[in-house]
């Protein structure tokens, strides 16, 4: 088996030992196993998130499949970590819950959106988990883990930077309310016809949220040819004065302004894909190597079908390189790397 079929850019060569966890004692045993065992192991979700290399993985791969939603008290709704995700989202709007409406149609699974601290148009996770049950291979114990014990911050958290946390579930505390958080996005406000900070309906602002990232190809669809990547292949930069101040220096000489959005403590969120167009670097661009740009969002790049890892991280380091050039900002990437570097 290649694990390119285990993941949604349809990238990666084939593991030593593959197992699928179908309930939280046989995860936990596996990761038990593969530590005695002394081999590597990479915990695998949706796939949504990762890039292999076309070496494969030498070491186990856990597929997460442990499935439960429960409702332990009144505002609680603690989720497995291998129930799909956007299933998870639909669930909570239905039942007239408040809080994860802006994360629709995202891809992969429950257990790995503390792990980036995923978020989407002003929402993100950390705003609404209150606490994370973990696996520590370490300590070979299981416990829970407060959100302030979870250092979560811009897609990364505790999770991310210490691979010993192995997550079994989440818990979120939803509002029991039909109508969303206040809209913090622009982009959304404009597309349900709401000012900004204005609320509107759950199902309204899904709906929205879903019409904007198919526009843009994020929305897996086996049709489309621009979904077959990792999501944003880039994280948005967050720049200091100094920093923020040289881009704009650049861009007022070519009669523009900058586009950002505060980050607090002084500092300055700029978009990724503003930079990469400045570079040079358009929707669709191709260099001809199997691996493109997506022809609707420019932070997304695409297997055309004939890309390999390597084609994939050429082009994703010429847009790095092109990008740090023109700007002076060095771009990281969103998606974990597995067995390559950029």
């Amino acid at each position: 088996m290649r694990l390119a079929d285990h993941t949604t850019i349809g990238l990666g060569g084939p593991p030593r030992r593959f197992v699928r966890a179908q309930d939280e004692a046989g995860l936990v045993e596996a990761v038990r196993a593969a530590d005695a065992r002394g081999e590597p192991v990479l915990i695998l979700g949706g796939g949504s998130n990762l890039v292999i290399a076309d070496e494969g993985f030498d070491g186990t791969v856990i597929q997460v499949a442990t499935r439960g939603v429960g409702h332990a008290e009144p505002g609680l709704l603690t989720v497995a970590a291998g129930e799909e995700w956007d299933a998870v989202v639909a669930g909570t709007i239905a039942a007239g819950r408040s809080g994860l409406e802006c994360l629709s149609g995202i891809p992969g699974l429950a257990g790995a959106t503390p792990i980036q601290n995923v978020g989407a148009y002003g929402q993100e996770v950390a705003q609404v988990i209150t606490k994370v049950r973990v696996y520590h291979r370490k300590d070979q114990k299981i416990f829970f883990m407060p959100n302030e014990q979870c250092d979560f911050g811009y897609r990364t958290s505790v999770f991310r930077l210490v691979p010993a946390y192995i997550v079994l579930d989440v818990t979120f505390r939803l509002a029991s309310d039909p109508l969303s958080a206040p809209i913090s996005y622009p982009e959304l406000a404009k597309t349900l016809g709401i000012g900004v900070g204005e609320q509107a309906k759950c199902t309204d602002v899904r709906s929205a949220v879903l019409e904007l990232r198919r526009r843009k190809g994020m929305v897996i669809d086996p049709a489309d040819p621009d979904t077959r990547s990792v999501g944003s292949f880039f994280v948005n930069p967050v720049l200091d004065a100094a920093a923020l101040a040289r881009v704009e220096a650049i861009a007022a000489a070519r009669g523009e302004e900058v586009p950002r959005f505060n980050a607090g403590d002084g500092m300055a969120k700029v978009p990724a894909a503003w930079l990469i167009e400045r570079a040079g670097f358009g929707k669709g661009y191709d260099p001809g190597n199997g691996a493109r740009i997506s022809g609707k969002h420019t932070l997304a790049l695409v297997n055309s079908g004939s890309a390999t890892t390597s084609d994939l991280i050429a082009l994703a380091r010429q847009i790095r390189d092109g990008v740090r050039e023109s700007f002076g900002v060095t771009l990281a990437p969103e998606p974990l790397l597995i067995g390559v570097t950029l």
